[in-house]
């Protein structure tokens, strides 16, 4: 039996789809917004069509942005020399909270997961071997300390190692198992000056 309206039902539906919604809190987020002043609503709406549309991949480091060349990349002060390697635009922002890393990154968008059916093809691997044909000196391999994350870390460091540019892999600061997008930024700062060459 259906408690709400077709309308309400309908909401709770839709927000309990989005990750890490459950049913109570799709319902919250559904009441909260029907009772929103409408502008807001309105707004909100409006908000979440723009980014939907305007919001595209930096074709230099494949993260999101809603411009062709993301800040970091058109930034004339980075070091674009040095480049990490990161799984998700989510771990390249907790290494920007730490303030102290001043080169470049590249955004794969997954990890290497035979398990799942994910194999270096479905990664954006080949934007960054393309990368490497410029004025690249380091590559710091910032991935997950997961099986897959480790997995990966291992098979961009094979393609590197011919080509002579310096590998290396953030320290184990991170706890094996975890998310970046998790960890305090100390940990993070340890990881990223702990880095050894691989």
């Amino acid at each position: 039996m259906d408690y709400y309206s077709e309308a309400i039902t309908n909401l709770i539906e839709e927000f309990s789809r989005l990750p890490g919604i459950g049913a109570k809190s799709a319902q919250r987020l559904a009441f909260h917004i029907v009772n929103m002043p409408e502008e807001q609503v309105t707004r909100l709406a409006q908000t979440i069509v723009s980014a939907k549309k305007n919001i595209r991949y930096c074709k230099e480091c494949c993260t999101l942005t809603d411009q062709e060349i993301c800040p970091i990349c058109s930034s004339k002060k980075r070091d674009h020399s040095t480049i990490m390697v990161v799984e998700n635009t989510r771990d390249l922002a907790a290494y920007e909270k730490t303030g102290k890393y001043n080169g470049v990154y590249h955004v794969l968008h997954g990890a290497i997961s035979p398990m799942l059916g994910i194999g270096p093809n479905d990664i954006r691997l080949k934007e960054l071997m393309a990368r490497l044909q410029g004025d690249v000196k380091e590559l710091i391999l910032a991935t997950n300390s997961s099986l897959e994350g480790e997995t990966t870390a291992m098979y961009i460091s094979k393609l590197v190692k011919p080509t002579g540019i310096k590998i290396s892999k953030i320290a184990s600061g991170v706890p094996v198992g975890g998310d970046l997008e998790y960890i305090d930024e100390v940990t993070l700062l340890r990881a990223l000056e702990g880095r050894v060459e691989i």
